[in-house]
């Protein structure tokens, strides 16, 4: 499978996840919602990595998880710490934010990961990638705009901020990816089966505060998305990580097609959840933001 298409993949599957997740802490306490769904992740690693020697040749290759140096579990800790900062912040902002403005904020990723591609690894993005950014930020204004009608003004509401600082991190993690996979060489699985382990070491101080807080830590409700959502987040990052790992693969393309599951995103919380103020503009605002993320896709020097 070309790297392109195990993109669109990993697409498909995070335009569910984002739907899912925002199911999962509508009206629920962040903390253990984020921490049982990585759990879920981390558990079912663990039952692949014990089920490998029983698997078919081809599956058993894809499933082995290489030895590490200290340095190599270093950088793969670096890795969670960073993600679940992204996470964290992301949560709070999408439990607050309706998911129809939280979801193209969080597409405009590739502008910041294209930004520091090109100034940290040197890729140069040509003309009409640079309009493609024009656009986005365009569209961006449009957002902000609409935030405003609905109550949210972006640059004083402290949740649009937190969503800001998610999706710079998530900008940041793209481009980590790319070193770890690319420079460092590590194996697919071997990142993501490291990776799932120490999400859940990293998070587990910060569900138990939660839990042991004596006030304000708001009601948690077990429901069965949540599991669901640390499923469906190993399996469009096993396309990720794998479209990243490919020969030729270039991360400031890999990230605009990826956010393309904004669209699934979009979709779920007019239809699922409802949200239909000023419908017809946010499609309008998502339709130039999509614009803009196939000009990023345009290879042009």
């Amino acid at each position: 499978m070309s790297w392109v298409l195990l993109s669109v993949s990993s697409a498909v599957v995070l335009g569910i996840y984002e739907l899912l997740k925002k199911l999962a802490v509508r009206d629920n306490a962040v903390p253990p919602v984020l921490f049982f769904g990585v759990l879920t992740g981390a558990v079912t690693w663990l039952l692949l990595r014990i089920a490998t020697p029983l698997l078919p040749v081809p599956w058993h290759d894809a499933l082995s998880v290489d030895p590490l140096t200290f340095a190599g579990h270093a950088f793969l800790f670096a890795k969670a710490l960073l993600v679940s900062a992204s996470w964290v912040f992301g949560y709070f902002a999408l439990k607050h934010l309706p998911l129809t403005i939280a979801g193209p904020i969080r597409s405009t990723a590739p502008l910041w990961t294209i930004l520091l591609a090109f100034l940290v690894l040197g890729e140069s993005p040509g003309l009409w990638q640079w309009i493609g950014i024009a656009i986005i930020l365009t569209a961006f204004y449009g957002f902000s705009l609409l935030g405003r009608v609905e109550g949210i003004v972006f640059h004083r509401d402290k949740w649009f901020a937190c969503l800001i600082l998610a999706t710079l991190l998530g900008a940041v993690s793209a481009i980590y990816d790319k070193y770890l996979l690319q420079s460092l060489g590590l194996g697919v699985a071997t990142l993501q089966f490291w990776f799932s382990i120490y999400l859940a070491v990293v998070l587990f101080p910060f569900v138990l505060i939660w839990r042991l807080a004596l006030k304000d830590r708001g009601r948690f409700e077990w429901r069965w998305m949540i599991p669901v959502v640390g499923i469906a987040l190993l399996i469009a990052d096993a396309f990720y990580f794998a479209a990243i790992a490919s020969d030729g693969a270039l991360i400031s393309v890999i990230s605009p097609i990826r956010r393309t599951s904004v669209i699934i995103g979009f979709l779920g919380g007019v239809f699922v959840l409802k949200e239909r103020l000023n419908l017809g503009w946010k499609s309008l605002c998502l339709g130039l933001m999509l614009a803009g993320v196939i000009l990023l896709n345009w290879k042009s020097h």
